[in-house]
């Protein structure tokens, strides 16, 4: 380390002595007490890091003098201080390491050189699925069931924590990755030692999933990265970044009497969205931090994504302290935290200063109002009192043809599954089932699904709490689900079932069918399982706009379930009230829910439990306790766990027969000769799209489909459609994920109007051919044919899906021409040396006459140099189009990334070189 600017001191804790990088002592040269606390965090890693290759003195100077109103134009390294990931992204990055082992020794290299040189945690949380449901047996069952189809999987992790130093994993059904961060994973200061000398520096993180945000309500400053840049991390590499916006958000008065952190969220994220801060960072400021619980917080920064923000941050103060008490984290661990916040002046009390920032949003929290939103984006906020009407609008627009029927309805029904009673005199709309032998009629806007699910509200114990209270009251008055509601709880870790127990509230909710279905993201990523045969049934035969109500958040198109369009994002009261009523359509705040046992109209007022019992409840059963007794021995996992067999070795052991683990084939063939990012000529559109095409459009999740590319590759590997298990489980097989890629049955190719699902037209053929986008793309391959897609605004929005990005890869896509790109996926394409391109200010392709049928060049690449580059579009008839678009390389970093073929083939190559 470097020390261009004198600021190495000593800080003395408890009679430990720490080295550090002082921002005070940088403040007597430059003005940094007005810089925003995630910028001071930033310049503190770049003193740290000063190197006089990655870190100069000019990048430390340029952060220093900061100019808010200025558009990020200057180049930084950024270097975490650890990474985390959870295992349907960190299952391909443990297999791009163990690749990488194989293709260094290839390259002159030794295996121990691929290991993560930074604290690597890894936790198991999105592979339970809510099979089985409302049945004390429910958790489980749905364990076993977990066990059994991921078996492989988790052998190959198990293999990873033993070949892997700095590598930990946390087993299956232990918590939800963002909330066992928040209550154990998370340091806030970190200390290591360097050169026998013990350093103090703030915990910084990258996360591979977008909502490693939930994190900065601490004060850690992290955000969601692509597989392929945590692995960089891993191996040591800074990342490229420039010097961000900050949008201060400046919170005051406190949340009104029946209004929820969850309502503030998304109060917060429609604000914040309409603002636009994609690439930026926000930062939350004002009186009323007082009035906001941890949990608030963690709250707010979890759903950055939604709104689109880097980051969105809380400063350390004496809430902080206190969530770490609560947790359970040592006393020296948390005086190490205060007493470096302070004297870094990284401390946020009345006193502190005002920052400067870029712009400045503004919310009195007095104001905000029940909400949800939906019904297919986070950022859709409803009014409570304006549901019914909203819901018949989202019904009326989903459901104006209904004669097009989607084809995993039509399969369905051709597949036996299961008919409806009654229903040939009803029209479309409704329809007449069986449960249990009693008969009853659903209607559109039933809700089928109410899940308490996703770290975002599991990790809130306000919220939860509320939840079990309205549960208890409804229970008092005689009030259940309705039978057509499939319902479950799926808590962040298992805190939170020990408090819910220790208030007897519990108990509660499972009286009106909130059983522990699992400690995992269940139905916020899909992982909702199967709907009871007799609701799939009528929602077929009376071909049903259906909803889902989850306490998640993301309800993109095609996410939670294939059977239900409708999904609303909802505190977990809110979710368990609508399971009470059954229906989007019912205007919960002056309808009655039910009747009791004595036949009275019983109202959601009635059973909403007082800010005041919450506080009380949370106090007389929240403690450290619970927090140490539950992470004690949080690596050592079940029985289960344990009873799996994994191989030994520095190098793993492929097997070609699987279908879940495979070497990927990033690194064939590769030299250590760098290449060029050469100009692309006879392209064709694979897919030509529209707005907010998101990563759930792209990367392969949910359920295999027998019929799809991805299912007749495994039927003809011999694996049966019962034992496909999901997209996600799968991710360590480029086989099965690149023939999902682009094949999300919501998904819409403009070739074909509205029509969903996966095709495109294959221009090889004459007439140009229909048929799946994978498919296509081979054939495209087979004619040495290079591929574009061409998109609209938001393009690549949601979660940070590597795969979306390597699929797109496999299929032979060179670059995506799009209007905007959310900041994560465009960073992933890099990482994966696909070209993001984008249509200068003004233009799309409906502006410029394209319709994707031409034949396409990029020219003017000037191997990365070139920040513009000049496309022409030949139709069918002749006519050419000409036009520019940015080429959106944004640091020299990512040019050399570019260069090499992505990320991962140019930390190999520096590797390589060293290894003598």
């Amino acid at each position: 380390m470097l020390n261009s600017f004198a600021t190495r001191a000593q800080l003395d804790v408890n009679g430990n002595t720490y080295a550090y990088a002082s921002l005070p002592a940088l403040g007597q040269r430059f003005d940094i007490a007005r810089l925003p606390y995630s910028l001071k965090i930033l310049l503190e890693n770049l003193l740290r890091h000063e190197d006089g290759v990655s870190v100069l003195p000019a990048h430390i100077e340029a952060l220093a003098q900061w100019n808010p109103a200025a558009e990020p134009a200057t180049e930084i390294a950024f270097m975490p201080a650890r990474v985390i990931l959870q295992d349907f992204t960190g299952v391909p990055c443990v297999v791009d390491l163990a690749a990488m082992r194989d293709a260094v020794v290839k390259l002159g290299g030794r295996p121990e050189q691929i290991n993560p040189l930074i604290p690597s945690e890894l936790v198991i949380d999105h592979s339970v699925q809510v099979d089985v449901f409302a049945r004390p047996d429910a958790l489980d069952a749905n364990g076993r069931i977990e066990f059994e189809r991921n078996t492989e999987r988790y052998g190959f992790l198990r293999w990873g924590q033993k070949a892997f130093g700095n590598f930990k994993v946390v087993p299956p059904n232990t918590g939800i990755v963002h909330q066992v961060n928040l209550e154990y994973l998370a340091r806030v200061v970190m200390t290591r030692e360097l050169d026998g000398v013990q350093w103090a520096f703030p915990d910084t993180l990258f996360g591979t999933d977008s909502h490693t945000t939930m994190v900065n309500g601490i004060g850690i400053l992290g955000w969601g990265v692509g597989g392929i840049e945590a692995e960089a991390a891993m191996l040591g590499q800074p990342a490229s970044m420039l010097i961000p916006q900050v949008v201060g958000f400046k919170l005051t008065g406190k949340l009104p009497e029946g209004a929820t952190a969850t309502d503030l969220v998304l109060t917060v994220t429609e604000m914040l969205r309409r603002h636009g801060v994609v690439g930026k960072f926000v930062e939350f400021f004002g009186a009323g931090l007082q009035h906001l619980p941890l949990a608030d917080r963690a709250t707010i920064g979890n759903m950055s994504p939604e709104y689109g923000a880097t980051c969105a941050i809380f400063p350390i103060d004496a809430e902080s302290l206190n969530y770490l008490r609560l947790s359970g984290r040592s006393d020296d661990q948390i005086a190490l935290v205060e007493a470096y916040a302070k004297v870094q002046g990284l401390w946020h009390d009345a006193s502190s200063p005002h920052a400067q920032y870029s712009a400045t949003l503004e919310l009195d929290m007095g104001t905000v109002l029940p909400s949800l939103a939906g019904p297919k984006r986070p950022q859709d906020r409803v009014l409570l009192t304006d549901m019914p009407s909203a819901s018949r609008a989202a019904i009326s627009q989903l459901t104006a043809a209904r004669d097009k029927r989607s084809s995993e309805v039509a399969d369905f029904i051709a597949e036996g599954g299961g008919a409806a009673v009654g229903n040939e005199q009803h029209g479309k709309g409704q329809a007449d089932i069986a449960i249990d032998g009693s008969h009853m009629r659903i209607k559109d806007g039933a809700v089928v699904i109410a899940a308490i699910t996703s770290c975002t509200n599991t990790s809130n114990p306000a919220v939860m709490v509320a939840a079990g209270l309205l549960a208890r009251n409804a229970a008092a008055r005689g009030l259940t689900r309705k039978p057509w509601v499939k319902t479950s709880l799926a808590p962040g870790s298992r805190v939170v079932t020990d408090y819910l127990q220790r208030a007897g509230l519990l108990a509660e909710l499972e009286k009106i069918g909130f059983y522990t279905v699992g400690y995992g993201c269940t139905t916020c990523i899909g992982n909702s399982g199967p709907l009871p045969v007799e609701v799939s049934a009528g929602i077929a035969a009376g071909d049903l706009c259906v909803a889902s109500v989850l306490s998640g958040n993301r309800n993109f198109e095609g996410r939670i379930h294939a059977e239900v369009k409708m999904n609303y994002l909802a505190s977990p009261p809110l979710v368990v009230a609508y399971a009470l009523a059954g229906s989007t359509e019912l205007d919960i705040t002056k309808e009655p829910l039910g009747t009791d046992t004595h036949g009275a109209p019983v109202y959601l007022k009635e059973l909403w439990p007082s800010n005041q019992d919450i506080h009380n409840t949370i106090l007389a059963t929240l403690g450290p306790d619970m927090f140490k007794q539950n992470y004690a021995d949080v690596f050592k996992g079940d029985a289960r766990w344990n009873a799996i067999a994994s191989p030994d070795g520095e190098l793993y052991a492929w097997n070609a027969e699987s279908t879940y683990i495979k070497n990927p084939p990033y690194f064939d063939g590769m030299t250590m000769q760098v290449g060029r990012i050469d100009d692309i000529h006879g392209a064709r559109v694979l897919g030509y799209f529209g707005d907010s095409i998101t990563t759930d459009h792209i990367s392969p999740a949910g359920s295999i489909k027998k019929e799809s590319p991805a299912g007749r590759y495994l039927i003809a590997r011999g694996v049966a459609p019962q034992d496909f298990n999901s997209y996600g489980s799968r991710r360590g097989n480029d086989d099965v994920m690149v023939r999902g890629t682009f094949a999300n049955i919501r998904i819409k190719n403009l070739f074909f109007g509205g029509e969903e699902g996966g095709n495109t037209l294959y221009f090889g053929a004459q007439p140009p051919e229909k048929m799946a986008i994978f498919d296509a793309a081979m054939h495209y391959k087979a004619d040495a044919t290079p591929l574009l897609v061409i998109a609209g605004k938001e393009y690549g929005t949601g979660s940070s899906r590597d795969w979306a990005a390597k699929g797109t890869l496999l299929l032979g896509v060179k670059a995506v021409i799009a209007e905007s790109f959310e900041r994560i996926h465009r960073s992933n394409l890099v990482g994966m040396g696909v070209l993001p391109l984008q249509f200068r200010a003004g233009q799309n392709a409906a502006s410029l006459g394209l319709d994707g049928h031409e034949t396409y060049a990029v020219s003017g690449l000037a191997d990365g140099a070139s920040k513009l580059a000049t496309v022409t579009a030949t139709r069918v008839d002749g006519r050419i189009i000409t036009f520019e678009v940015d080429v959106l390389l944004l640091t020299p970093k990512e040019v050399d990334y570019a260069r090499h073929g992505g990320v991962l083939q140019y930390v190999l190559r520096q590797l390589a070189a060293r290894a003598d």
